[in-house]
């Protein structure tokens, strides 16, 4: 099993270069996606969350207002730290589980926006970055997304700068032309990654 972290900045283009890697056979383990998922109504989870943070965190329909939530543990790292010492092990049981589940010879994907913020580089054979300017990643969040400008700015230095996680890499898709040119270094590396794995990583 090859073992590949994802990561890129917010407005990479990261989503993109995971679903073209999905389409050409990888798994793909969706850390944002899970966590959601170990949150969802009905679960032990949301449980937790709501005895910890109170019924003020649910929509009426029961299930989990991350706005609210957002606004409660964002601004305040003790809640923050609170929210994740619930919700992370529950993911991290979940992806030991898919990872059980998946073939031997699987090239598991795992989209981790944060990889790099966390130091997570050593739990990977490879690390991919998908690289786009700051200011191009910007204007596809105030465009695509409808941020505002100083929110988008906001968001981006709330990250790891570009040069820390380009110094985190092994691997670097660039996102900054077409789509054809994307697809055509998607091509190349799940070439490479396809080789490496022959290899035994």
């Amino acid at each position: 099993m090859l073992k590949i972290g994802l990561t890129g900045g917010i407005g990479s283009g990261k989503s993109e270069v995971s679903k073209r890697l999905s389409a050409k056979g990888a798994m793909v383990i969706d850390a944002d996606k899970i966590a959601r998922e170990v949150v969802a109504p009905g679960t032990p989870g949301l449980a937790r969350v709501v005895a910890r943070f109170g019924d003020e965190v649910l929509h009426p329909d029961g299930s989990l207002n991350r706005e609210k939530l957002g606004s409660l543990v964002f601004a305040d790292s003790e809640q923050l730290a609170a929210l994740n010492g619930i919700v992370h092990p529950l993911v991290g049981e979940r992806v030991a589980q898919l990872q059980r589940e998946a073939a031997l010879d699987a090239i598991m994907v795992y989209d981790v926006p944060l990889l790099v913020e966390n130091k997570l580089t050593p739990m990977y054979d490879v690390v991919i970055v998908v690289d786009a300017s700051d200011d191009l990643r910007i204007r596809r969040l105030t465009g695509q997304r409808g941020m505002s400008e100083s929110d988008a700015r906001a968001r981006i230095a709330a990250q790891a700068t570009r040069e820390e996680r380009l110094a985190a890499a092994d691997i670097v898709i660039p996102n900054e032309g077409s789509l054809e040119e994307l697809d055509s270094r998607v091509d190349e590396v799940w070439g490479d990654l396809v080789l490496l794995r022959a290899a035994g990583g």
